[in-house]
């Protein structure tokens, strides 16, 4: 692979900053340096960007198109450095021009494209798949503002824009030549063609022009960049002048306003209907766009559409992208010509689910009037599959009415996505072993008996290169000098870290890396926050989507009963803690938006309390996102993954914290459960309820809190400190709903996650969190074999899987032309 030239670069950045700004270095200011570094970067990249497709194409490898709602990408700029092996060529250059990478890389604002697990988990996955060498694109939307950027105002998360693209996004290039229609609306004619054959026209509709603008993602020193593919709108017709000059002004911009909204924001409040059609809108827009593109790209090259699936997959991440199916079988058809039964057979071989909800209610249901009146031709290929489909269902079960209501895909004036997605779909995957047997047993019961062959397992993963080489260089490099670089594309090699588990200078050096991030971590919250946190403390971290199943309340609730603990002895032994929080609630999430409140307002009531001598600390870190979580996984000592167990399907903040040498703290959800498997249940702080016992209370309706509520006095004060002023002493009412849902329910099931449950027993496994770390040499030795046997868990092991059972992809070697 080609080195980066030093002094070619240097040349390359000055000339950047002269054509861009019209400055000499001395005289750019930050961010113009940031884009000047950016774009001498993306000049090396792009050799091998055209050397990667252009390999494609000559050995017509099969694709796999990732079609995702999010991406949540972070830098990119740290990122491609460390792909490139760049870091000390490119870090020297600077210095001799008087810059400081880290500080050229600070400027770079985290790219809006994700929110959460789902959208770190796409971009883990494309890196992987650069980095093993496989053909692919991920296809998603160009957010304007992402979900939005959070800022913390009173204790209040205040939702405000994510503006980062205001500067310009050096690493992506547009794409106008691969521009395609996409159409809402109107109704669909048919007319007989010169065979006498249908042929279905969708008329009267609106439209927006879909361009793609295409960012790298550089594979790990192979020459292999694949590329992200992000769709933006525009008007067909930008200016109606016509209606302009007749003084109808709202008509003139009316195909400007559909195109600016439909990528203004991630998940658009869905409360009311408006909200409704702009997510199905935006849905529908990323994956016309994108399949209407593979298939013109594959027939540029090959004249049998029926063998589309030979060389194409479309893997759909959650239900988002499931309209691609009735969009592939509008093309083969409409477009294409071919009958129904042929169209059905490609796009059956072409498509794939995964799974990444045990939650049925956030499996994706479309009002059917909605559905209809914006996708009229979809509907009716919808309508079409829903009806074959239940007859398969009544040939399977005759007279069982019970599993067609269960299984239909429109039933009860709703579409539903998933039941769609698993009808057409050659694979159903969940992203855990306990959340696929759940799926299996439990959730999707009924397609898994009709279709057992459909549905796998791939456990989830995260890329090490981000969260352990670019997110902790110190441990990075520390792991390098005791076992050799092969962890970086193999991190299975990383357990060879376990023959130094017992080595006390091993480990002295292990726990002084963490002390050094601790420190760091320390002083960003310092900055931050304003607040002064102790890094000799056990620094305790939830960060993850705020949402009531992942339990940030129990967390809170048990930092106010130590509290209480402390301010009722105040000579008790206590090991000082620093709980740190961070998370974005959904804007129209009201109970999640109301749990963050209570973390802030706890929060000032302890950090300002002076009589418990810092024994204390609670932080909530504003605008989690991924540039400050590598810093925040890299000094955690404690990995809180307490979610409900039988409701997280995964997870891969567990993986990150494990591979940082963090200790989990959690129950036997997701991947936990194979987390401890890995390293060992003396090695992790397992607590609460199974997914068994979840499931069994769910169903037979035994759980009653009231009852753990009146028997339990510390839980009780704890409780009464929501409503009594405690910490809300300007309006006692505030915490009202938090604590009417943990005991009447609100008009759902009281304490529907088993907060007040799993409470002993969280606590109790807190203790046994302080008593463990209190024993220095056996901390060092359970953290370092965190890092030592997190293997299992990168996503290069996770995508190999993919590839070589569900997408029966080849692996490629690039090589770039002097």
């Amino acid at each position: 692979m080609k080195e980066i030239n030093k002094e070619e670069f240097k040349k390359e950045v000055e000339d950047y900053v002269k054509v861009l700004f019209r400055k000499k270095i001395d005289e750019a200011d930050q961010q113009q340096l940031f884009q000047a570094v950016s774009y001498a970067v993306k000049d090396f990249i792009v050799d091998q960007w055209m050397a990667t497709h252009r390999t494609y194409e000559e050995k017509d490898v099969k694709t796999v198109y990732y079609l995702s709602m999010e991406f949540l990408m972070g830098r990119a700029l740290g990122n491609i450095i460390i792909n490139l092996k760049g870091n000390k060529a490119i870090k020297e250059a600077l210095e001799e021009l008087g810059l400081d990478l880290d500080v050229i890389e600070d400027q770079e604002p985290d790219a809006a494209l994700g929110n959460g697990g789902l959208g770190r988990l796409a971009a883990c996955f494309l890196d992987s798949l650069s980095t093993l060498g496989y053909a692919a694109y991920g296809c998603g939307i160009r957010y304007k503002y992402g979900m939005f950027k959070q800022a913390i105002e009173n204790g209040y998360q205040v939702e405000k824009p994510d503006d980062w693209l205001k500067d310009g996004n050096p690493f992506e290039i547009k794409r106008p030549e691969y521009a395609v229609e996409v159409k809402f609306g109107g109704y669909v004619a048919i007319r007989k063609d010169e065979n006498g054959k249908d042929k279905f026209t969708q008329e009267n509709y609106q439209s927006v022009r879909a361009i793609p603008y295409d960012m790298p993602i550089v594979g790990y020193q192979n020459n292999v960049v694949n590329t992200l593919r992000i769709w933006d709108a525009e008007a067909m017709d930008t200016f109606n002048l016509s209606s302009f000059d007749k003084g109808d002004y709202q008509k003139a911009v009316e195909q400007e306003n559909l195109a600016r909204t439909i990528c203004e924001v991630l998940y658009p409040n869905d409360n009311h209907m408006a909200g409704k059609e702009l997510r199905l809108k935006q849905q529908y827009f990323f994956v016309s766009a994108s399949v209407q593109l593979a298939v013109k790209k594959y027939m540029e090259k090959h004249d049998d559409i029926r063998k589309f699936h030979e060389k194409v997959c479309f893997q759909l991440n959650d239900t988002h992208p499931t309209v691609a199916v009735a969009e592939l079988m509008r093309i083969l058809m409409d477009d294409y010509g071919l009958e129904w039964d042929e169209a059905w057979a490609v796009t059956t071989k072409t498509c794939a689910y995964t799974n990444h909800t045990i939650m049925s209610e956030a499996l994706e249901k479309w009002p059917l009037e909605l559905f209809s009146r914006l996708l009229p031709r979809i509907y009716q290929i919808v309508e079409e599959i829903n009806r074959r489909f239940i007859l398969e269902i009544q040939a399977a079960y005759p007279g069982d009415y019970g599993k067609v209501e269960r299984m239909a895909i429109i039933y009860d004036g709703q579409v539903k996505m998933a039941h769609l997605a698993i009808a057409a779909s050659f694979s159903v995957n969940g992203v855990a072993r306990l959340h696929t047997e759940i799926l299996k047993n439990q959730e999707l019961k009924d397609f898994y008996l009709m279709m057992p062959e459909k549905f796998n397992n791939k456990t989830n993963g995260i890329t090490q290169r981000r969260f352990l080489l670019h997110g902790n260089p110190l441990l990075a490099e520390w792991v390098t000098k005791k076992i050799g670089d092969e962890w970086i594309t193999n991190l299975a090699h990383i357990d060879g870290l376990s023959v130094y588990v017992d080595d006390e200078l091993s480990q002295k050096e292990f726990m002084n890396i963490k002390y050094q991030n601790k420190v760091r971590l320390a002083e960003y919250i310092k900055k931050h926050n304003g607040v002064e946190v102790n890094p000799r403390s056990i620094f305790d971290v939830q960060v993850k989507r705020l949402h009531e199943y992942k339990r940030q309340l129990l967390n809170i609730l048990h930092v106010m009963y130590l509290y209480n603990e402390i301010k009722k002895n105040p000579d008790m032994d206590f090991y000082p803690r620093t709980f740190i929080f961070g998370a974005k609630a959904s804007a129209g999430y009201h109970r999640a938006k109301q749990i963050i409140k209570l973390i802030n307002s706890v929060a000032d009531v302890v950090n300002n309390d002076k009589s418990i001598d810092g024994k204390l600390k609670v932080v909530f870190i504003e605008n989690y996102r991924v540039s400050n979580a590598e810093i925040i996984f890299a000094a955690a000592d404690v990995s809180e993954q307490i979610s409900t167990a039988s409701k997280e399907a995964s997870g891969t903040g567990n993986m990150k914290f494990m591979l940082n040498g963090a200790l989990t703290l959690g129950t036997m959800d997701g991947a936990n459960v194979e987390i401890v498997e890995e390293v060992g249940k003396e090695n992790a702080f397992i607590f609460g309820l199974s997914s068994d016992e979840v499931i069994a209370y769910e169903h037979n309706n035994e759980y009653n809190p009231r009852e753990i509520y009146n028997m339990d006095s510390d839980i009780r004060a704890v409780m009464t400190q929501l409503v009594d002023g405690t910490y809300a002493p300007g309006n006692p009412e505030e915490f009202r709903d938090i604590y009417n849902s943990l005991l009447d329910g609100n008009g759902g099931r009281p304490d529907m996650y088993f907060i007040l449950k799993d409470f002993r027993s969280y606590a109790e496994a807190q203790k046994r969190v302080e008593k463990a770390y209190r024993d220095e040499k056996g901390w060092a030795r359970s953290a370092m074999l965190n890092t030592a046997k997190c293997g299992k868990f990168s996503s290069d092991r996770t995508i190999e899987e993919y590839a070589t059972e569900l997408w029966h992809l080849e692996k490629v070697t690039v090589e770039v032309p002097e």
